[in-house]
Formats: C-alpha cells, sequence, structure tokens
C-alpha cells in the first residue's frame, strides 16, 4: 500500500502486522519470512543494517531486538526478509519444501529477547517450570487475524495486562512452589517473588487443592514501578486446578480469588464483544492504567467466560512510549 509522500517505501500488511518496507522489495502474495516484533537476531552480516536502530545486548550475547516503531508517521512492527536468505542455512530438500506458516526461527538463530532480570528476581533455581503448569504467554492478536471473524461470536471478559513479571504460586501434593516465568525457585533471603509469597501468606491460603494461581509482580524494582506503587506486591489473572488441568472460569475465578482475600489484576469490561476489526480492538487497549491515572496501560487480555479463549491486545501506544 503507497504511503503518501512517500516515494522509496510502502505498507505491507502480514496477517494483522503493518509494516513499512522498501517499495517494490516483495511482490503481493509473495512467500516471505517474517519475524514479530521482540524477535532478537543474531550479529550476522545480514543483518547488520539493523545495528544502528536495533543492537541490543541481551544477558551476554549480542544481537539486534525489532521494536515497533513509526516511519514517516506509520506504525511499523517486525521485519520482513526473502526466503531466499534461508537457501544456505537449510538443506535443499528442506529449503523447496518450505511453505506458509512453517517456523524457521532456529534455522535464522533467532530468539525472543527478554529483558534483563534485576538479581533480587533472579534466585536460586530448584528446577525447570512445572510441566504440569501452563506458562503464561497468550497470543498476540495480530496472529489471530485469520481466525478472528469466527472468534467474534463470543462474549468475553476484559483485564488490564500489567507491566510487570509474572509470578506463578501452586501446591500440588503437599508441595507448596513459588516461580517465576521459567523457573521453579529456591526459597531464599532476598527473593522477592518468595517474600511476596510469605507476605500474603499463599501457601496457607491455598494448602489443600491442587491449584496454582498466576499473577503480575508488580512494584519497586520491578519495569521501572510505572504504578508508583511501595514494596512489591501481585495482582492475580489466572487460577489453575492441577488435577483436571483446566483454568477456573471467569465465576469461579472471582469467587475463588475473593474468598483467598487476594487481588486480582484491573477487570476493564465483564461483558465485552469484539469490534469488527483487529485495528479497532488495538486502539481500544490503548488508554491509562487503572492502578495508576498517569501509566499507560500494557494493553488488555481477552477471554472466554469459559477459558477455553484467551489472547493479548498490546497497546502500540505502550510500544512506543
Amino acid at each position: 500500500m503507497p504511503i503518501e509522500g512517500a516515494d522509496l517505501i510502502e505498507l505491507a500488511m502480514i496477517n494483522g502486522w503493518q509494516l513499512v518496507i522498501k517499495k517494490g522489495e516483495f511482490a503481493l502474495g509473495e512467500l516471505v519470512i517474517y519475524c514479530e516484533i521482540d524477535s532478537y537476531l543474531p550479529v550476522s552480516p545480514e543483518y547488520e543494517f539493523l545495528r544502528k536502530s536495533s543492537f541490543k545486548k541481551m544477558g551476554d550475547l549480542e544481537g539486534f531486538r525489532l521494536k515497533t516503531i513509526k516511519l514517516r508517521g506509520q506504525l511499523s512492527q517486525g521485519l520482513l526478509l526473502p526466503v531466499s536468505i534461508l537457501e544456505s542455512k537449510l538443506v535443499k530438500p528442506e529449503f523447496d519444501a518450505l511453505g506458509e506458516g512453517d517456523d524457521v526461527t532456529a534455522a535464522l538463530g533467532v530468539l525472543k529477547y527478554e529483558p534483563p532480570v534485576p538479581a533480587e528476581l533472579s534466585g536460586i533455581m530448584k528446577g525447570n517450570f512445572p510441566s504440569f503448569i501452563p506458562k503464561t504467554d497468550e497470543e498476540r492478536v495480530q496472529n489471530l487475524s485469520k481466525g478472528y471473524a469466527g472468534l467474534q461470536n463470543n462474549a468475553y471478559y476484559l483485564t488490564e495486562k500489567l507491566d510487570g513479571s509474572s509470578a506463578t504460586f501452586y501446591y500440588n501434593n503437599g508441595v507448596f512452589g513459588v516461580c517465576s516465568r521459567n523457573m521453579d525457585l529456591l526459597e531464599s533471603a532476598g527473593n522477592t517473588y518468595w517474600k511476596v509469597a510469605r507476605a500474603l501468606d499463599i501457601e496457607h491460603k491455598i494448602n489443600g487443592s491442587n491449584v496454582a494461581i498466576q499473577g503480575e509482580l508488580v512494584g519497586e524494582g520491578i519495569q521501572g514501578n510505572p504504578y508508583k506503587l511501595r514494596g512489591q506486591t501481585v495482582y492475580f489473572f489466572n487460577a489453575f486446578d492441577i488435577d483436571k488441568q483446566q483454568y477456573f472460569s471467569y465465576s469461579e475465578f472471582k469467587n475463588f480469588f475473593t474468598r483467598l482475600h487476594l487481588q486480582t489484576v484491573p477487570v476493564v469490561s465483564e461483558a465485552f464483544t469484539l469490534p469488527e476489526t483487529i485495528g479497532e480492538l488495538l486502539l481500544f487497549a490503548e488508554g491509562k492504567s487503572l492502578l495508576h491515572p498517569l501509566a499507560e496501560r500494557e494493553g488488555l487480555i481477552i477471554r472466554s467466560h469459559d477459558r477455553t479463549i484467551s489472547f493479548k491486545a498490546i497497546s502500540n501506544k505502550f510500544l512506543l512510549g
């Protein structure tokens, strides 16, 4: 799609994502490689053009992080690459068999960018994240563009996506555990996850049921504390029955956390119908946080009342901030 007043660039749409590309670089319907925002590309000659805008260290690794940007007033999210870039990375039968929807992340050496974790959050690893609990990682709505129309027949509830650190607390067959996004953590004096667990008395509150509760750890020392909170706390967004291997429905979720006297993430709407387009939903995701009137909210989590459908809409205004 043309950009008014721009002779060298144009807009491209990949599913629900918009990008600014060089004019004529790709043809409509051409098979291409799309790298989503927060992709972390390795240092390699074919990505050197990203050095000035995207070079970023991730721990000891050096690479290029893709972020949401604006070019000539147009939103651009991600990167398009020609399929030919894989010709030297795959054996010929694999390359010839490439088709729409194939995941070529490993072949490209692409990782997901993870921001550095403060020492008080990293903790001492007891083990990997428990296999009997699903991790918290909703799909972005842009990646659901092909099935979006079919999602519009459901009723949803909306919660605010908080800008913090994912936390999971579980009780399973007599064992209480505390997890960061990727690790089951040993209890240690300086670890924030465990300090919050003890301060909220979570072990005793969920004792007796094989259940996991998941939330966003926020406050001082976490993501710059955008909500200007004192200390740290957790706002919960999931309750998961470990024995049944299913999430609590919305009504069960509300009653459960009311009974436990634990706070949930802000509820934006209990009865929400999806708008006609993904673009409208992304605009609706923009707004101020219900935790602090000056903080831009990160976005929204959209879930069906029976918890069979769950995805997220991240505010582009937040991403550009």
